[in-house]
C-alpha cells in the first residue's frame, strides 16, 4: 500500500524541493528482498531523536496513517470492505458510500510536583520494573483536556491535583494518539505520602527531588530523548516552566 504524504519543500534535504513523499508499506518478503539485513529497519522510537524536525514529523505521519488503515478496513455502519482513495487519505464504503478519515486519539502526560518541588514518576504494568515516566491518559468524550488531567492523574496515583497548565504537544502514532503535555501541582489539602497506584496499569509511584532523579540516573529507565515526557522532564530539571511551548518532535510542514 502506498500513502501520499506530500512534497518536500526543505531546500537543504537531498532531494529536490517539490519532490513527492511516499510512505510504502512493505510484506516481510518484500522488505528482505530490498535489504536484507533486518537492523537496517529500525522504528521512529530508535531514531526520532537523530532525525530532523522534517523527517520525525513525515516518519510520524506515515506510522499513524498506515496504523489506522490496519485498523478501519471496513465499514463500521454495515462492515462492507472499503476502498483506498484520495491518495489514502480515505476510505469508502462501497454499499451506502459514505467515508471514513484517519482519526487522532487525544492523550494527556502530566508532570506533578509536589510542595517541596518533587516530580512524581510511575512506573506501568507493560514496562521494565525499573522504567519510570509520568503519568499519562486518555481523554474520553465530552471532557476538556484540563479535566482529563483531574481525573486521569486521580485514576493512576490516587491524588488530587490543580493548575492543570497546557505546555505543548507531540503526535504519538502508536498507534494513533497526540499527546497533550501539562504541568500541575499537587493539590494543598493532599498528602504526598496519599500515593495509591492501581494495581494493574501503574504498580509503582515514586517522588523524585532533582537531586535524587539526577543520582539514579544509571538505575532506572527514563523516557527515551525524542518523547515530549522527557521534553517534560529536562525542563523541570533545568527549573524552565516558562510558559514557552515544551519541545517536541514538531508537525511536518508540507503541502499536500
Amino acid at each position: 500500500m502506498l500513502v501520499y504524504l506530500g512534497r518536500s519543500l526543505d531546500a537543504d534535504s537531498a532531494e529536490p524541493v517539490g519532490t513527492p513523499i511516499i510512505a510504502a508499506r512493505l510484506s516481510d518478503d518484500v522488505a528482505a528482498a530490498l535489504h536484507p539485513d533486518e537492523s537496517q529497519w529500525v522504528s521512529l522510537r530508535t531514531v526520532a531523536a537523530t532525525l530532523s524536525d522534517r523527517d520525525a514529523g513525515a516518519f510520524a505521519e506515515a506510522i499513524g496513517v498506515v496504523n489506522w488503515h490496519d485498523s478501519h478496513t471496513h465499514c463500521p455502519r454495515c462492515g462492507a470492505a472499503t476502498a483506498v482513495e484520495d491518495s489514502g487519505w480515505t476510505r469508502r464504503c462501497p454499499l451506502d458510500g459514505s467515508q471514513v478519515f484517519p482519526r487522532t486519539d487525544p492523550a494527556v502526560i502530566v508532570l506533578i510536583t509536589d510542595n517541596d518541588d518533587r516530580v512524581l514518576l510511575g512506573s506501568n504494568a507493560m514496562w521494565e520494573n525499573n522504567r519510570y515516566s509520568l503519568l499519562a491518559g486518555f481523554v474520553e468524550p465530552g471532557e476538556s483536556l484540563e479535566a482529563a488531567v483531574l481525573r486521569e492523574m486521580h485514576e493512576e496515583s490516587g491524588l488530587r491535583v490543580t493548575d492543570a497548565t497546557y505546555r505543548g504537544s507531540q503526535p504519538w502514532p502508536f498507534p494513533a494518539s497526540i499527546m497533550c503535555g501539562f504541568t500541575a501541582r499537587l493539590a494543598d489539602d493532599q498528602s504526598p505520602a496519599d500515593l495509591l497506584p492501581d494495581g494493574e496499569e501503574i504498580l509503582d509511584l515514586r517522588w523524585f527531588s532533582r537531586a535524587e532523579l539526577r543520582a539514579e540516573a544509571t538505575s532506572i529507565l527514563l523516557p527515551g530523548p525524542s518523547s515530549i515526557a522527557r521534553a517534560l522532564l529536562d525542563r523541570w530539571l533545568n527549573e524552565d516552566l516558562s510558559e514557552e511551548p515544551t519541545p517536541a518532535i514538531e508537525t511536518w510542514q508540507a503541502t499536500r
